[in-house]
């Protein structure tokens, strides 16, 4: 049975950040008739890490953040999937102060 999660976290390993990367930031596929809006910003921020080590083993090829936005709806978008990708700083925050009353 341990065998089997080996298996299938190795190929969860493997196979999600293939299928999470395919609408990375700066991939080319925005432009200024079809601009990147709040879901795409959404989506971005929170495969923020994807696409960070993407660009870090391609030599640059992807960015984090797509350039080519609506502004600030994208901004936004991009902001919420961040924290949401990076586990919400403000809701450990208030976690970490309860468990140190105890």
């Amino acid at each position: 049975m341990k065998n089997k999660k080996i298996i299938f976290l190795a190929v969860l390993i493997i196979v999600l950040p293939m299928v999470l990367g395919g609408c990375v930031p700066g991939d080319g596929s925005y432009d200024a008739g079809n601009p990147a809006g709040f879901l795409w910003g959404l989506w971005h921020g929170f495969i923020v890490w994807i696409t960070f080590f993407m660009g870090l083993f391609t030599g640059g090829e992807y960015t984090i953040y797509e350039s080519i936005n609506t502004g600030w709806s994208y901004n936004l978008g991009f902001l919420i999937g961040l924290s949401s990708s990076l586990g919400g700083s403000i809701g450990g925050i208030s976690i970490g102060r309860r468990r140190s009353h105890h």
